[in-house]
């Protein structure tokens, strides 16, 4: 079948930081539809998604009080200080017990606030157990100084356990300010990176076989220093099905991160075409299916995971000082499929797979209900990539739109 030989193609469009499918299931989905076995490809998609779509995703979080611990939480999940739910900061720890922070719009989504085992009397491998170690996806270890013996310790407890962590620097930005503000003529920002990276180096080298990777971090300016690199190293070691999670819960805070997670939902999608094309040549079964009849309620879905939604509007319109009707007609997403009647988009849509799902099944029944499906849903990935791209560049926003986002919809689905 066509559809076997373009899907090794489609998914090796990708960065493997975003790709959401392992090999062993890309290729047993393959042989499945070249064989002809419908039902066996289908059942695994089926279950490929519902892996995708359910995967719950647990990060620990660990360092000493004053390290930028809680700052660095509310970072990595798009929040800020005073947002509800978000992590308390600038409070001493006085608590020896495990904090969940539960993602503000992904509740499978939990970041852990693990105390600093300088802070409790655990020896590593007794604090990993008292803090449920086997729970987390995994570590971030935390520093604002240098990293201390019980962090290397804490790092070889969890290796052997065969478990990832990471070390993150944090407060990068205060100490470029100070160095250069005490060596206005001598300062160089890369030399003070590259000290406190050797320093960092230094002292957990004393307690590891290896130099572990550490990353350098600003907590409040996220697109800078090695933030944006630790995101896509995070991506690149998990699980392919715990990626599209995690991806969905980063802030858009480059133009490569929303580009990441407009490809992992445009996977989901071309995942979500080839189950609805396998349910379509199956007689009948088209007929009942009812799981995109509300696509307008899809479209909101990404409005939310790339900033777009009501509330982030409002608070950007305030910014400029504007409405958010005023905004939004800079915005693509807004009048991608506007064609000036009153037939709503779902209504449209719903109307034409009635129409396909008539037929007895088959070749052209699965066709159709493909393109449909998956050419829609991209058109909006795109134009809300795009416009997510320009809320974070600012002044791309008021720049004249032009390029393949159209307003009219295909012919073959009228």
């Amino acid at each position: 079948m066509a559809w076997a030989s373009s899907i090794d193609a489609f998914f090796k469009n990708f960065k493997r930081e975003s790709q959401i499918l392992s090999e062993e299931t890309i290729t047993l989905i393959t042989s499945h539809i070249q064989k002809k076995n419908l039902q066996e490809a289908l059942s695994v998609i089926h279950n490929a998604l519902k892996d995708i779509e359910n995967a719950p995703l647990n990060i620990a979080v660990t360092g000493e009080t004053g390290t930028g611990k809680s700052t660095f939480i509310n970072a990595l999940m798009g929040m800020g200080q005073e947002d509800e739910g978000a992590a308390p900061t600038g409070v001493t720890e006085t608590t020896m017990e495990r904090m969940p922070y539960p993602h503000p719009k992904l509740p499978r989504v939990t970041i852990w606030d693990l105390p600093g085992i300088g802070s409790t009397k655990f020896p590593p491998q007794n604090y990993l157990t008292k803090m449920k170690f086997a729970e987390y996806d995994f570590f971030v270890i935390i520093s604002a100084l240098r990293f201390k013996e019980n962090d290397a310790q804490l790092a070889k407890a969890i290796e052997m356990m065969k478990m990832n962590f990471y070390f993150v620097r944090t407060k990068i930005d205060n100490d470029i300010y100070n160095e250069k503000k005490s060596k206005p003529r001598t300062f160089s920002k890369e030399n003070v990176l590259m000290k406190i990276q050797d320093d960092c180096s230094k002292h957990l080298k004393a307690a590891l076989s290896s130099v572990p990777q550490i990353f350098l971090v600003s907590n409040f300016d996220v697109s800078e220093y090695d933030f944006p690199k630790l995101q896509s190293t995070l991506l690149g070691e998990l699980p392919a099905h715990k990626r599209y999670i995690f991806m969905l819960s980063l802030n858009n805070v480059t133009e490569a991160t929303i580009n990441l997670k407009r490809d992992s939902l445009k996977q989901k999608v071309f995942l979500e075409a080839l189950k609805a094309g396998a349910l379509a040549i199956i007689p009948l079964v088209g007929m009942i299916r009812d799981e995109l009849q509300d696509l307008n309620e899809t479209f909101n879905l990404y409005r939310s995971y790339f900033g777009l939604d009501d509330a982030s509007l409002e608070n950007i319109a305030k910014d400029f000082n504007m409405s958010v009707d005023e905004l939004k007609v800079h915005l693509r997403f807004p009048n991608l499929f506007a064609e000036g009647n009153n037939v709503s988009l779902g209504e449209k849509l719903l109307n034409y797979i009635e129409l396909i799902s008539s037929l007895t099944g088959g070749p052209l029944a699965a066709r159709f209900y493909y393109r449909k499906t998956y050419y829609l849903q991209n058109l909006f990935l795109d134009a809300a990539a795009n416009d997510a791209k320009a809320l974070l560049n600012r002044e791309d926003l008021f720049e004249e739109k032009v390029g393949p986002y159209i307003s009219k919809a295909p012919d073959y689905w009228e």
